[in-house]
């Protein structure tokens, strides 16, 4: 299979109707006009197979792994089509108490070499927090991959490969201009309630 290009990667977003413009919440509670509501995309497993086999040919050839790990909600399904495709373990972590952690008995191995899979990197704090449990673990995280990469991208401590990079604006809710236009508020995250 080619490599997908960003634009045949936007497109696909877009024919998933997974592209939505209005005024949103983002789950790390700032605010924007565009979402990418990634879980358009994944109820496509054709296309989310195809998406995962893309950000596996973008990694380096001389990368191992031993175990994709993504945090719930918006990685899980994601995560497991890219460990799929390098035909390797999935685990994810869930939020306990405000703060993930792993259930479900999963566990990482000392020394297992992590890779990090989520749908949709805006500030990177879910996926900061599940370096830390690979880190108290004593795995090593080899890199991160996701569907999208909004804005600037944040510092992980391991290369950081998204499938697609959209420069899109967010803003704290305090200084929102969509707000003071009292334009409608949406939260569609998985840690925000809304529409």
């Amino acid at each position: 299979m080619a490599r997908m290009t960003e634009t045949e990667v936007f497109d696909s977003l877009c024919d998933a109707k997974a592209v939505r413009e209005g005024h949103f919440v983002l789950t790390s509670g700032r605010h924007s006009d565009r979402y990418v509501q990634c879980a358009r995309v994944l109820e496509d497993p054709a296309l989310t197979t195809r998406l995962a086999a893309a950000a596996v040919e973008q990694l380096p050839d001389d990368l191992k792994v031993d175990l994709v790990a993504a945090p719930a909600v918006g990685g899980i399904i994601f995560g497991f089509a890219v460990a799929q495709a390098l035909g390797v373990r999935f685990i994810f972590s869930e939020r306990e108490q405000g703060r993930m952690a792993l259930r479900r008995s999963f566990e990482i191995p000392a020394g297992a070499r992590v890779l990090v899979v989520e749908d949709v990197v805006t500030t990177g704090g879910s996926v900061k927090e599940l370096i830390e449990l690979v880190s108290a673990s004593q795995g090593v995280t080899v890199g991160v991959v996701s569907l999208v990469a909004r804005g600037e991208a944040p510092d992980f401590g391991a290369p950081f490969w998204p499938l697609l990079r959209l420069d899109v604006e967010s803003w704290e809710a305090d200084s929102c201009p969509l707000c003071v236009a009292g334009e409608p508020v949406y939260s569609p995250g998985s840690r925000r309630l809304g529409r």
